[in-house]
Formats: structure tokens, C-alpha cells, sequence
């Protein structure tokens, strides 16, 4: 009961706390490059996005709540001081001179309108640079920047603030290891695909007879049934994502967000009035939406410039060993009380119920 407990109020949290939109980031996009005739130079732009910027520099002078080209300009040197507190790069310990000077222009990102801020820092031509970057992670900790310099990729984050770029080195490890990470991150705080496994989990020990759930005997079976209905999430996003993230197909992201709403909703209320008892291909279709959302994660966080492919194929597999790991924690669990009257009658329905009350917040949100 302990258990069950603990189970209802986490998922009350969620029902209060969780975000309409799960998959929207806060993405900076920094580039920076040198040539042979100046090898002691890095010129290049920091891509920041208003939204964020907003939060560290007050454009609306005239408060009528509305940003114009005008209030950013006149905000330059504030803009300035930000970017010289927030970006270091350094070799043998020392720091390079940086320079803003330029021309300010206008991206945009994922429909987001984002600041190009020119950069060039000035410094000795050495193998190892490192960048100190430490922008909205106080405001932001989900906050990331998408680093190239020389074409080598790095993902900063709170927990990666400092890393070193070398260039006598192949990235292509390097980009791996960065984009599984966050692919392993993003099924982590993803809760909509969090909810969404635990719904199927929840009734894969379970099997239907005279219109009741009882427990499965045979742990083969269970395991076999539980590997079925992963396998078809499993494949049926991996398509989708490869296929969004390289531009094959491109669906509305709004459309996607509530589907994917809805599809956590239907696994839900499944549970407690069963429609469809083999839910393989469902599953599968259902996996087909959520790689649409993982892809637009990935879009956000952006791809490495060199290695395109492979980060796509990294971040996936990220994806695959988060959603591994969470089913080798709640499976066990699940198998261990599944012959328990509670489970069956109790927390499977109720804990189901609740998730379905989340995943209706998210699709009325969502609409």
C-alpha cells in the first residue's frame, strides 16, 4: 500500500506541475571559426533567443509590451556586457580577448526569433580551446547551447558548462557521446513518453478473462508480451524520428503534441475500460507520433554540422537506453505484485485513471 501511495501522489505532482508543451527547449546556437590567414582569430555569432534574452536584459522600454528592433539596439550595451560575463575562451589559462563588434541581425529558430550577435575572439593559435559558457543556466536548467567551432560539436548544459575542443581530434566519439547523453536525458524529463510507457506496462503482467484483469502466471509470457509492445513503440519512432530530423516528412508540431496527448490517454483509459486487448500495432502507431516529438527535440537542440547522421543515430539510441532503463526498474516491480488483489482492482485502475487525468489537462491544452 506504502507503494501505492507514493505512486498517486507523484503522479498528483505531475497533474499539477507539468507543462502543456514537453518538448520545447531553450536552445542557443554559438559558431565560431578560423582560417589560415588568421589562426590566432575565432570570428563568428552567438544566436540567442529573445525569449530568453528577455530575462537578463529589459527591452520594453516603453512598456507597451511589445519588443521592437529599435529597444534591442538601444540595449547593445547591456547585451554586450552579458555576453563578455557569460563567454570565455581560453587557452594555456588564459582568456582571449572578445570583441562585439558588428552588426546585429535577426533568425530565427523553431518560429522563435533569436539575436545574432557577432563574435571574435582574439588569442594564440593552439590545439586545445576550451569554452566557459554559463548563460540562463541560473534561470534556465534545462537551458542548452549548440557549440561548433572549427566544425568540432559540443552540447554545453548546466552539467557540461566547460568543455575543451581539440582539434587535432577526431569529434566523431565526442558528437556520439554528447548526443546519446541527451537522448538519454530528454525520455528522463519527458514526462508525456514517461506516462505513456508506465500505461502500457501497467496491464503487460495482466491478462483479461471474464471481463477482470488477473495476474500472468508465466514470467516468459510476460516478458515476451512486454519485448512485443516496446519493440513496436521502439521501431515505429525510430522511423519517424530519422525521418523528421532529416527533413523527409514535416508534420505540425502542433498536431504531433496533441496526439501524442492523446495517445497517453487512450493507453490510459484502456486500461480500465479495455477497447483493444493486442496492442501491438496500436502501440505502434501511437510510437510513430512520439518519434515526431522526439525529432523536434532533437530540432531544437540542433545537429552537429559534420557529423548529421550520426547524431541522429546517437540521440535515438540515448532515447532507446532511457526508455530501457525505466522499463528494468518498473517491470520487476510490476511482476513482483502482479497477483496482488490491491494491484488488479486498485492501483493499476486508479493509477491508471490518473494518468488519463493528466493526459486530458495535456490534449485540452494542447487543442
Amino acid at each position: 500500500m506504502k507503494t501505492f501511495c507514493v505512486f498517486i501522489l507523484t503522479l498528483a505532482k505531475l497533474l499539477v506541475a507539468t507543462n502543456s508543451f514537453a518538448h520545447q527547449l531553450s536552445t542557443g546556437y554559438i559558431t565560431l571559426n578560423n582560417t589560415a590567414a588568421s589562426q590566432n582569430q575565432y570570428s563568428g555569432q552567438w544566436q540567442v533567443n529573445i525569449t530568453d534574452l528577455e530575462q537578463v536584459v529589459a527591452f520594453d522600454i516603453n512598456n507597451d509590451k511589445q519588443i521592437t528592433w529599435a529597444e534591442i539596439k538601444a540595449k547593445r550595451s547591456s547585451i554586450n556586457s552579458f555576453v563578455y560575463a557569460n563567454l570565455q575562451l581560453i587557452q594555456q589559462q588564459q582568456a582571449c580577448t572578445l570583441s562585439t563588434q558588428g552588426a546585429y541581425q535577426l533568425d530565427s529558430h523553431f518560429n522563435q526569433p533569436y539575436l545574432v550577435i557577432p563574435l571574435l575572439f582574439s588569442c594564440a593559435d593552439q590545439t586545445e580551446t576550451s569554452l566557459h559558457y554559463s548563460a540562463f543556466f541560473n534561470t534556465d536548467g534545462n537551458h542548452k547551447a549548440i557549440v561548433n567551432i572549427n566544425n568540432l560539436s559540443r552540447v554545453f548544459s548546466a552539467a557540461n558548462a566547460k568543455q575543451t575542443f581539440n582539434f587535432s581530434q577526431s569529434s566523431y566519439l565526442s558528437t556520439f557521446n554528447q548526443y546519446v547523453y541527451q537522448g538519454i536525458l530528454h525520455i528522463w524529463i519527458g514526462i508525456d513518453h514517461i506516462l505513456f510507457l508506465i500505461a502500457l506496462l501497467l496491464t503487460c503482467v495482466l491478462t483479461r478473462t471474464e471481463k477482470q484483469w488477473q495476474g500472468i502466471s508465466s514470467k516468459k509470457q510476460i516478458i515476451k508480451h512486454t519485448a512485443w509492445i516496446v519493440t513496436a513503440f521502439t521501431l515505429a519512432h525510430s522511423i519517424t524520428l530519422t525521418a523528421t530530423a532529416m527533413n523527409l516528412v514535416s508534420p505540425n508540431s502542433r498536431w504531433v503534441e496533441l496526439g501524442i496527448a492523446l495517445s497517453v490517454l487512450f493507453a490510459a483509459l484502456n486500461n480500465v475500460w479495455p477497447l483493444v486487448l493486442r496492442l501491438g500495432w496500436v502501440t505502434f502507431a501511437f510510437g510513430l507520433l512520439h518519434g515526431m516529438g522526439f525529432a523536434s527535440v532533437l530540432g531544437e537542440l540542433g545537429l552537429s554540422s559534420d557529423y548529421q547522421l550520426l547524431s541522429i543515430v546517437a540521440f535515438n539510441l540515448g532515447v532507446e537506453i532511457g526508455q530501457l532503463s525505466i522499463l528494468l526498474i518498473a517491470l520487476p516491480v510490476l511482476i513482483s505484485i502482479r497477483g496482488y488483489q490491491w494491484y488488479k482492482k486498485w492501483l493499476m485502475p486508479v493509477g491508471s485513471f490518473a494518468i488519463a487525468l493528466i493526459a486530458l489537462q495535456w490534449s485540452v491544452e494542447r487543442f
